[in-house]
């Protein structure tokens, strides 16, 4: 009997906690019996072929590391049912017969099109932002938040040297969760998310007065990338209240860096489940965590769901920043 050969690729924006979820891809597939390939630079790799097979040391001392070993990419081209086919064609040419696929939704619209033309995928959410509604968590979500509290507090410590307002603008263009689990963990005086239409007056303004009145001096406001404008934001606070106030974007600083444990463990044990489901030749699944436990889900059923955005936290949020 042939042995068993399965793939494994990274696509889109990178997330801590690729690395261990690819470590342990590799690992239990080798230790299941299997071959496993390791895909470089996304979908483009099955179209190009940049492709090797890895054994176990092939992904030694990585699960501490950032970013993604086997790079990764936005493949437009793999969006054409061409490319599709083409990338099937190639995995059968190498005995591959299915494919763990690390990435955000987009990413797992390219594993529902490879499994329609005849290799079997598994999706594995990784994707800093939180903000695939099939699964309560994403691997890099832990490490991009902690990230983000690290630059908060300090760039607090500057607020209240010189009784300042700072304006933080942290990731996410869809989703609110790392303004808001920030928002919270640093004290935010505001914190404006896409979810929530907000009122600058209302939500900035007296806020800021109403704390001002207990003699607070210095304020923080976290926003959300997709929110934006905080340099606006900054010159009206300036102009409105007579406080010195300074917008500071953090950009993709939120993307890199170690993972954290909770990243570690929980990639080690999404990617154990995807090689447990094409071992048993199943496809078309993305592993998700609900209610606190690993399974999985029909990727139609998973693409389809809507995101629910945490009101009640969101609710505590207002009550105790004050």
């Amino acid at each position: 009997m042939e042995q068993k050969a399965i793939a494994v690729l990274t696509s889109g924006g990178d997330a801590p906690g690729m690395n261990a979820a690819l470590r342990a891809v590799v690992r239990a597939g080798i230790n299941m019996g299997m071959k496993v390939f390791g895909v470089y630079r996304g979908y483009n790799g099955l179209l190009n072929g940049d492709i090797e097979e890895m054994n176990l040391r092939s992904v030694s001392e990585i699960i501490g590391n950032g970013g993604t070993k086997l790079y990764t990419a936005r493949s437009e081209e793999f969006k054409k049912k061409e490319a599709q086919v083409r990338a099937a064609d190639f995995c059968r040419s190498k005995g591959i017969s299915g494919v763990v696929v690390i990435g955000g939704d987009g990413s797992f619209r390219g594993a529902r099109a490879l499994t329609a033309a005849g290799i079997n995928c598994i999706g594995v959410p990784g994707t800093i932002d939180n903000d695939i509604a099939c699964s309560e968590y994403t691997v890099g979500f832990d490490t991009a938040m902690n990230t983000a509290i690290q630059m908060v507090d300090r760039i607090r410590d500057t607020a209240q040297s010189h009784d300042r307002c700072s304006i933080v603008e942290v990731m996410g263009r869809r989703c609110g969760d790392i303004a808001l689990q920030t928002g919270i963990a640093t004290g935010a005086t505001a914190i404006l998310v896409p979810e929530i239409e907000h009122n600058i007056e209302r939500d900035v303004i007296a806020r800021i007065l109403n704390t001002q009145k207990t003699g607070k001096k210095h304020f923080v406001i976290v926003v959300a990338e997709g929110v934006g404008g905080v340099n606006d934001l900054a010159k009206y606070i300036e102009q409105r209240l007579g406080i010195e106030a300074r917008a500071t974007v953090l950009g993709h600083v939120q993307r890199g860096g170690s993972p954290t444990l909770r990243d570690r463990v929980v990639a080690s044990q999404m990617g154990y489940k995807a090689v447990e489901l094409l071992k048993n030749d199943i496809g078309n699944r993305v592993v998700v965590m609900r209610d606190g436990k690993i399974t999985d889900l029909d990727i139609n059923e998973a693409l389809d769901m809507e995101r629910v955005f945490d009101i009640e936290l969101y609710k505590i949020a207002m009550a105790i920043s004050i």
